[in-house]
């Protein structure tokens, strides 16, 4: 499981690159329409991570698509009950509980239900 080598450090660059421009104050508002910024704590290593998504929000309901689910591990930590997670919307952070969702044709998306502000 998980990009290694070469690949690794290019999904390292990316997604330092797209960190930045996302919560860059002029540009971010633009891409911030699909793109943000989640942080959550690893279940079992206890750290804070934080990385880039692409998301579809609806009321108090945001969906993140994840590509290449098996080459990926930061969604397991949503599985079964699920977990909570802050994420960046409308220059904000935002609570929520997230749930990992994957479907017969193996595809994943983590839906988040947003904590009432």
């Amino acid at each position: 499981m998980g990009f290694g080598g070469p690949a690794r450090m290019f999904v390292r660059a990316f997604n330092a690159v797209t960190t930045s421009l996302v919560t860059a104050p002029l540009l971010g508002s633009r891409l911030g329409r699909r793109l943000t910024m989640i942080s959550y704590v690893g279940r079992r290593s206890g750290q804070t991570f934080s990385l880039p998504v692409a998301y579809w929000r609806s009321g108090d309901k945001v969906a993140i698509g994840v590509t290449l689910p098996d080459k990926k591990a930061w969604w397991r930590n949503f599985s079964g009950d699920g977990g909570p997670l802050k994420i960046r919307l409308d220059g904000a952070d935002r609570a929520g509980h997230a749930v990992a969702e994957r479907d017969e044709q193996g595809r994943v998306k983590v839906v988040v239900r947003l904590d009432p502000r």
